[in-house]
């Protein structure tokens, strides 16, 4: 089984998420770290194909969503745990894309130090 390995506030931010959220990405992340593909995960956009990909939970009205990577042998690296506030579609923001731009430089930073 693969370890999982946090990014930035990704942690954290997972960890304000509500109980029954916590536990289905929890699980979701669970099955990613047995080379497993969760139902709630498909890739992100922007990114090159199935390197980078979001669990999606809706909750109460909610939609929270965690980004991870599995591009790297050895680790799943969580990049960005995020609820979407935009009204407008399904579209992530250009802020929180940015932001797992700069996450996955630094797993690959980590992934070269830690794992090669």
């Amino acid at each position: 089984m693969k370890p999982l390995s946090w990014i930035g506030s990704a942690r954290e931010d997972l960890r304000e998420f509500p109980e029954e959220v916590k536990y289905d990405i929890g699980y979701a992340l669970f099955l990613c770290q047995k080379g497993e593909k969760p139902q709630a995960a498909k890739p992100l956009r922007g990114f090159g194909g199935a390197g980078v990909l979001e669990i999606i939970e809706k909750f109460l009205g909610g939609t929270y969503r965690a980004v991870y990577t599995v591009k790297f042998q050895n680790v799943v690296y969580v990049l960005h745990c995020f609820q979407k506030k935009s009204k407008h579609g399904i579209k992530t923001s250009q802020q929180d894309i940015e932001l797992i731009k700069q996450r996955l430089k630094a797993a690959e930073e980590d992934y070269k130090e830690n794992y090669k």
